[in-house]
């Protein structure tokens, strides 16, 4: 259903945990555009649902199912789906056919991924939008703003979060993570070839989200790289203000070892190694400071969203 001109996109959020519940929050707080419809879940005793409802948002326990029974539902335009990446593909099935825009939190890559520094603006017709994972939405940048001075045969990112910011859903996705998030170095990113690893750190206290980001590059300029990157860290602080350099890019001359991390790329053995170290610092809307990890999906998914609206309400006008 078409939004009047100049009223707010009415959105649902499906899953109640932690991602789901600090999205709502972001959606109720910072969201000039955006206006929640529903918070969706299963367990009618989650907190995410509970803090839902005393806030004033209409909820539901009962899944998708409990979501098309609502009244609210014919007016929401876009959902979040926040759950896993089994689950997505379920909900899909079911929300796609009736017109609704899906934003999709989960690693199941029904639609394309975006990254929204990135090339969010390439997919904004797209029915169905795949936020990636966390390891992707804070690392992909880094990769694209290499491969836009030069060809990157490989990149490969190394994810750190703190145990306790990684709940079930997380957990029973690490080979989706794994798989989507590698692709997505290659698909968006823009890599010949991408690796991603994934790290649960149990320290205490709990580490904030820590990203380290290596490209293998033909020799280059890499002062046109580090602008590049800067500018790049930049447009990701526009929706993420915690997302930072933990130190300067480090580059190394290669000689001969480069063949042996990508030996059918036709690398001639001599080139570049870019590395970059990032952190992110969750903005603590419903989650520690810590799980920085979630808050870049969140904030991610919400820009995304915010674009969509905004589309829409353009063609409306």
């Amino acid at each position: 259903m078409s939004r009047a001109d100049g009223a707010k996109t009415k959105v649902a959020i499906i899953g109640s945990g932690n991602i789901g519940t600090d999205l709502m929050i972001k959606v109720l707080r910072t969201s000039s555009v955006l206006e929640m419809g529903a918070f969706v879940g299963i367990d009618p005793e989650s907190d995410g649902l509970a803090r839902a409802g005393r806030m004033g948002v209409p909820v539901t326990a009962g899944g998708v199912a409990g979501l098309l029974a609502m009244p609210e539902f014919d007016e929401i335009d876009i959902v979040f789906d926040a759950t896993s990446a089994r689950a997505h593909i379920a909900n899909a099935e079911v929300l796609a056919p009736l017109g609704k825009r899906l934003v999709d939190l989960t690693p199941a890559a029904i639609g394309p991924f975006v990254v929204p520094v990135v090339n969010l603006e390439e997919h904004l017709d797209a029915p169905n939008i795949n936020m990636v994972t966390c390891g992707g939405q804070a690392t992909i940048p880094i990769v694209a703003a290499v491969s836009s001075v030069m060809p990157v045969a490989y990149a490969e990112i190394v994810a750190s979060i703190s145990s306790k910011s990684a709940g079930p859903g997380t957990r029973a996705n690490i080979d989706e993570f794994t798989e989507t998030t590698s692709h997505a170095i290659e698909v968006v990113g823009g890599a010949r070839r991408g690796k991603a690893i994934i790290i649960l750190n149990p320290a205490e206290p709990p580490m904030l989200m820590r990203d380290t980001v290596y490209c293998l590059v033909e020799e280059g300029d890499t002062g046109a790289i580090t602008d590049a990157i800067d500018s790049m860290v930049a447009k990701v602080q526009g929706y993420v203000k915690g997302y930072r350099l933990k130190q300067s890019v480090q580059f190394e001359h290669y000689t001969d070892a480069a063949p042996l991390i990508a030996p059918d790329l036709g690398w001639n053995g001599r080139g570049l190694k870019v590395t970059v170290f990032l952190e992110v610092e969750g903005a603590a809307h419903y989650l520690p400071a810590y799980a920085g990890n979630l808050d870049i999906m969140t904030s991610a998914a919400l820009r995304a969203a915010e674009r969509l609206a905004e589309t829409r309400q353009e063609l409306v006008a």
